[in-house]
């Protein structure tokens, strides 16, 4: 049994990274709400209970989307730290959409809404996840850093992400890669 419900929680795990499945997205944040919507911190959650109140408390919910959430911001771990980071990854990114479109692999020129799109991204993604990460508790003082840095990040690319997009489309359209 215990190797059945680790089975199912890597699947589950590995399936939380679809984050272009809007349904599924959707289905993760109602669970989200569900699992944390009594807890206004983790201090509240876990700490000054008894045994007995810590016994009745299902974690496993909890868990899994703990470690979903973990394996999400992995993928987009850049967007949560320091800017250099996270222009040096995203220039990477949008070299490897490139070269993914323009063999004819990619349906998705980066070319077009660059600088756009990756606001939508932050406001729609990045911003909640790292919310997410602060509110489980789990990352410490970490979960406020990651939350902090997203911040930051979206509001230095609101100022100078046009012009870091113009440059990634210059370098690309100069080496003709």
């Amino acid at each position: 049994e215990s190797k059945q419900r680790f089975r199912q929680l890597l699947i589950n795990v590995v399936v939380a990274t679809d984050i272009a499945d809007r349904d599924r997205m959707g289905k993760e944040k109602a669970r989200w709400e569900r699992a944390f919507a009594d807890v206004s911190s983790s201090e509240e959650l876990w700490q000054n209970k008894s045994d007995e109140e810590l016994a009745q408390i299902d974690v496993s919910l909890k868990a899994t989307l703990v470690l979903e959430q973990i394996m999400l911001a992995s993928d987009v771990a850049h967007t949560m730290q320091h800017w250099l980071t996270f222009v040096k990854w995203n220039e990477k990114l949008f070299r490897e959409l490139w070269a993914a479109y323009s063999s004819g692999r990619g349906t998705i020129d980066p070319r077009i809404n660059w600088y756009q799109g990756q606001i939508s991204f932050y406001d729609g993604y990045i911003i909640p996840l790292a919310k997410k990460l602060k509110e489980c508790g789990v990352f410490g003082s970490a979960g406020e850093e990651y939350l902090s840095f997203a911040l930051k990040n979206r509001e230095e690319w609101t100022e100078k992400g046009e012009e870091i997009s113009a440059q990634f489309i210059q370098s690309i359209t100069m080496s003709g890669a």
